[in-house]
């Protein structure tokens, strides 16, 4: 069974990135080769935070919910 991950990165800049994927590795060896639009200026990265779930729609559904308000306000809170 597929697993799927949300992370949470730690930019050079301080700022913190959310995003979610099925290859964690894979996935944070692109940002750090400045391959990802959204991070290729705050580079290097590192993960903070990841959190597995069994489905991928639930874990696309929390990475948009870390992205609302209230939802960074649960991250700075809760995950950092």
């Amino acid at each position: 069974m597929e697993t799927w991950t949300v992370y949470l990165l730690k930019c050079s800049n301080n700022s913190v990135y959310v995003g979610c994927t099925s290859n964690l590795e894979q996935r944070i060896k692109e940002h750090n080769s400045g391959k990802v639009k959204s991070t290729q200026y705050r580079i290097p990265v590192s993960v903070t935070t990841k959190i597995t779930f069994n489905d991928k729609y639930k874990a696309y559904n929390f990475e948009k919910y870390l992205k609302t308000g209230s939802g960074r306000a649960f991250l700075n809170k809760r995950l950092l």
